[in-house]
């Protein structure tokens, strides 16, 4: 079965979003280094000379004296090229880019891992591992970057991304006249890792947390730890984690707000990213965000079929127009019953979405600075066993 893939606008407004965030970096394919290839490959590889040099011999009748120089040992690999753009480069162009998109300036760069952290805020069911495909394919095309670390946090989402990988081989190869080679880390087959470093085509390795958070643990006990940060006999007495790290590879990380524990963060340190790319529904830490598609937006575009406004009966009020979610019902045995509620509040030069805990009688023109699409709305009950919260309007 083939599969047909309409390219949607506000997926490549997504992917444009990412690209021109590195606007003024060089072109720069096939950067090479010299790879360590262990000793294991150079072993192998002058065993099977020596056995080809036998079978010749008995073959011809000749005796032929191996030469060192037969040896095929090639230790050449491909990394990304560091990107050439200062702080301030990057943080003006991520500036430029949330004025185009309507999005809060960052006034820092955030460099948590790499270079710069960058937020995609895409609702779930939009195609967001297509869009980070798609993405991969842009940042080859356009700077040359072929190296690229897929983080997820579950062995599900983790077979569901080979799967989208898989069944766009087609599709991308119509667009970009090339495929991605993509395979997901086995510590048990080591030897992926050396594919991944010699390819100067775009590459992808694709690791749930299950076995990242672990195996990346310098200290831990674990099986995996004990591989990736050991030198290994069966792996040219290498340790893998710097057979990847010198790639310099790209990190995504799908769904980040499920993976940001101290140990997880450490580990993903390990890999020496160029650059980190997060990409979910909803961010739990906030980083450089470049583009937002909210669940009220993929409504309007009619991406998603519903939204659902959790817990809020209110009279009068186009939800087209504004935007709250209840969060919670805060329970207390020393207060009446609250809620916390996310909505909008007016800033001198931006409009964010923050959480507020809110009482009876709280006014939501006051709370949120003034924003005209609460006016008159005031909270007249908080019912903790329906769930609910009811207003009235003045």
């Amino acid at each position: 079965m083939k599969f047909n893939f309409k390219i949607q606008q506000y997926q490549t407004d997504a992917v444009d979003a990412v690209i021109k965030v590195f606007q003024g970096q060089g072109y720069h394919d096939r950067i090479s280094y010299i790879r360590d290839v262990g000793k294991r490959q150079a072993n192998q590889q002058m065993r099977l000379n020596i056995e080809m040099d036998q079978q010749y011999s008995l073959d011809t009748g000749e005796n032929h004296q191996l030469n060192i120089y037969d040896l095929d040992d090639d230790d050449t690999g491909y990394k990304n090229e560091v990107v050439e753009l200062t702080d301030e480069q990057l943080l003006l162009n991520i500036q430029k880019i949330q004025g185009q998109n309507n999005i809060k300036q960052s006034k820092t760069l955030v460099k948590d891992l790499g270079r710069c952290s960058l937020d995609i805020e895409m609702e779930t069911g939009t195609g967001k591992t297509y869009v980070y495909i798609k993405t991969m394919f842009e940042l080859n095309k356009k700077y040359g970057w072929s190296k690229f670390i897929v983080v997820v946090p579950s062995i599900a989402i983790r077979e569901g991304v080979k799967k989208t990988f898989e069944i766009t081989v087609d599709h991308f190869m119509e667009y970009y006249g090339r495929k991605a080679r993509f395979f997901i880390y086995n510590s048990s087959n080591l030897n992926q890792l050396d594919n991944f470093s010699s390819s100067s085509g775009i590459n992808v390795m694709i690791i749930n947390t299950q076995a990242f958070a672990s195996s990346l643990k310098e200290d831990g006990r674990s099986k995996e730890a004990r591989i990736i940060y050991s030198k290994r006999d069966e792996f040219g007495s290498r340790r893998p984690i710097d057979v990847i790290k010198a790639n310099r590879p790209i990190i995504i990380l799908d769904e980040p707000q499920k993976m940001g524990g101290a140990v997880t963060q450490k580990a993903l340190k390990n890999f020496n990213p160029l650059f980190t790319l997060n990409y979910s529904a909803t961010h739990a830490v906030k980083h450089n965000t470049v583009y937002v598609l909210d669940a009220l937006d993929a409504f309007n575009k009619r991406l998603v079929k519903k939204i659902e406004v959790k817990g809020f009966e209110v009279k009068n009020f186009r939800g087209t127009d504004s935007y709250m979610f209840l969060e919670q019902i805060v329970l207390s045995s020393k207060k009446p019953p609250m809620a916390r509620i996310e909505l909008e509040i007016s800033y001198s030069k931006s409009i964010n979405r923050e959480t507020r805990i809110l009482g009876v009688g709280d006014d939501l023109y006051y709370v949120s600075q003034e924003m005209e699409q609460y006016k008159g709305y005031t909270i007249s009950d908080i019912d903790p066993f329906r769930g609910k919260c009811d207003f009235y309007q003045w």
